[in-house]
């Protein structure tokens, strides 16, 4: 029996894959719920698997964009699993030796008779030398005779090769010139698409500020040992910049909200996402009602979901919807940024690596953690008050988490 495999649905909206990567060759045996491709919506790569066991025959080619419902392979469920070993036996007696002799003499007469090698055309006293008119035109691009190899009698430069000639960029080092070319995924893709749009059809700004970053380390030194024997997740700064956001969101309603249409969408619940950086590239899961978890809670799911999307298991559902979003460059090194919205949310929070710097203090110049902070976000939703506003509102729970993030109870919001 044929079975015929078609591209199954990875989610709504979405109406066609790309064959990313075969997984198993045309003609092989394949098992049932054995990958047996990796294909490349846009929004997240997923394996398909076999749907039943047998010798599969492909009908598509990686690259190929295939609609979904689409057959893609067969898979000849008749066919018996090959076996470990032949049972043909090598001949034996003068047969044998009669069949390995004329092996012997095909390969004999197989052999290729060594080529003769190309002798160099001898040069003589108008090598290299340029003709009047080619001197000209090598005058005028500033360029030697000595950069061009003559084509005409006995290598003299011509009119033609001065033409021809193009000057030199730069003394070649020796070193590797190569390039390549390789197709991009669906995912990066549909990512380039949506970051054009985000700058074409949004009216963007970015706002920055800066945070002192001190009352969090003191934090982090005192407990993180504690809170990670007991939860199994480190205390990072995801967990308190994520709080610190569903806290501003709830003061400035407007950059929790979206435009529909001609309509403004507004969300009384945080749904966070989060940027990693996956082995696909870019991946945006999302936090589902943050305002409802506690720093235990929000360590967990970012743990869980940064693992998931670094060993490709991200879904699309998980990286589906989004009010918000946090983009940590800060791991990457980047000192201050400008990041794009990720639509249809209408803003977007930077963060940056952390640096020692000079700060003044009750008149004093202390040094200090410093970290940059950056809001993007779309003037036509969020006006300039607002978007300054919700930016002040992190940086104030960053350098008083205590009172504004633990109700000045830290043992019972890290739950110790």
């Amino acid at each position: 029996m044929i079975l015929e495999m078609k591209v199954p649905s990875p989610g709504e909206s979405i109406t066609e894959v790309e064959i990313a990567t075969w997984l198993v060759a045309d003609g092989d045996y394949v098992e049932k719920d054995q990958a047996i491709a990796e294909v490349d919506s846009d929004k997240a790569t997923l394996e398909l698997p076999a749907e039943a066991s047998g010798i599969i025959t492909l009908k598509a080619e990686e690259g190929d964009a295939v609609a979904v419902g689409e057959v893609v392979c067969l898979i000849d469920t008749s066919a018996e699993k090959p076996g470990g070993g032949s049972d043909d036996k090598a001949p034996s007696g003068d047969e044998g030796s009669g069949d390995k002799n004329v092996e012997k003499e095909l390969a004999t007469e197989q052999k290729e008779t060594p080529k003769e090698e190309a002798k160099p055309a001898a040069k003589t006293y108008a090598t290299g030398v340029a003709s009047p008119a080619a001197k000209k035109v090598l005058a005028e691009k500033n360029m030697s005779a000595s950069d061009v190899s003559g084509t005409g009698k006995d290598g003299r430069i011509t009119k033609d090769d001065a033409v021809k000639a193009v000057p030199s960029m730069g003394t070649p080092s020796g070193g590797s010139r190569g390039e390549s070319r390789s197709r991009l995924s669906m995912l990066r893709r549909k990512v380039a698409e949506r970051l054009v749009s985000a700058k074409n059809e949004t009216a963007m700004l970015t706002t920055f500020n800066e945070v002192d970053m001190t009352a969090i380390f003191k934090l982090r030194e005192e407990y993180k040992e504690t809170f990670k024997s007991k939860h199994g997740v480190g205390l990072g700064f995801m967990s308190f910049f994520t709080l610190a956001a569903v806290r501003a969101l709830k003061l400035y309603p407007a950059v929790n909200s979206m435009i529909d249409g001609q309509e403004m969408l507004s969300f009384d619940f945080c749904d966070i996402s989060i940027a990693v950086s996956g082995p696909k590239g870019l991946m945006v899961p999302v936090i589902r009602n943050a305002e409802n978890l506690t720093f235990r809670g929000v360590e967990a799911e970012v743990k869980r979901l940064a693992i998931r999307a670094r060993d490709g298991q991200i879904t699309v559902d998980e990286m589906t919807g989004g009010t918000f979003t946090i983009s940590n460059g800060g791991v990457f090194g980047s000192m201050l940024s400008t990041p794009i919205i990720n639509p249809p949310q209408s803003a977007i929070l930077g963060m940056h690596n952390i640096v020692e710097r000079p700060v003044a203090i009750d008149g004093h110049v202390e040094i200090r953690p410093i970290m940059y902070l950056a809001v993007s976000y779309d003037h036509r939703i969020i006006d300039g008050k607002e978007s300054v506003g919700f930016l002040v509102a992190i940086k104030e729970a960053l350098e008083n988490p205590t009172e504004l993030l633990m109700d000045n109870d830290v043992k019972r919001a890290l739950e110790l």
